[in-house]
């Protein structure tokens, strides 16, 4: 799984922070193993001036193999809050659209099909 990590003008982009995105990425979505190709990570901080009550935002996307990409964010005081909200809100999605498609792919026989069946 490829993590990609971009940040705006507002966040300070340096390598501890990129480390920091894999682990908590990684560690939400390492049960999905080859499913999930990549995640693109988008850093933001809207109100970067005020320093006591920002508003840091963390958008996730992930690709998942057979699905269309599944896009979650979060907003926290700080920016390791929103990356952990962020991550565990993408764990969640993709469990839940893997779910779904694995639910389409083994649709049980409906019941009545089934006693006709035994019927013969």
């Amino acid at each position: 799984m490829q993590i990609k990590v971009n940040t705006d003008t507002t966040i300070e982009h340096h390598a501890s922070l990129d480390e920091h995105v894999q682990t908590v990425v990684a560690a939400a979505l390492n049960r999905f193993g080859e499913q999930i190709s990549r995640v693109e990570v988008h850093l933001s901080d809207k109100n970067s001036q005020k320093s006591a009550d920002g508003d840091n935002r963390c958008l996730m996307e992930a690709r998942v193999a057979g699905y269309q990409p599944i896009a979650v964010s979060d907003h926290a005081a700080t920016l390791h809050q929103a990356i952990a909200g962020a991550a565990d809100k993408l764990k969640r999605a993709v469990d839940s659209a893997l779910g779904r498609l694995n639910d389409k792919r083994h649709t049980p026989v409906p019941v009545a099909a089934e006693a006709e069946a035994e019927e013969e």
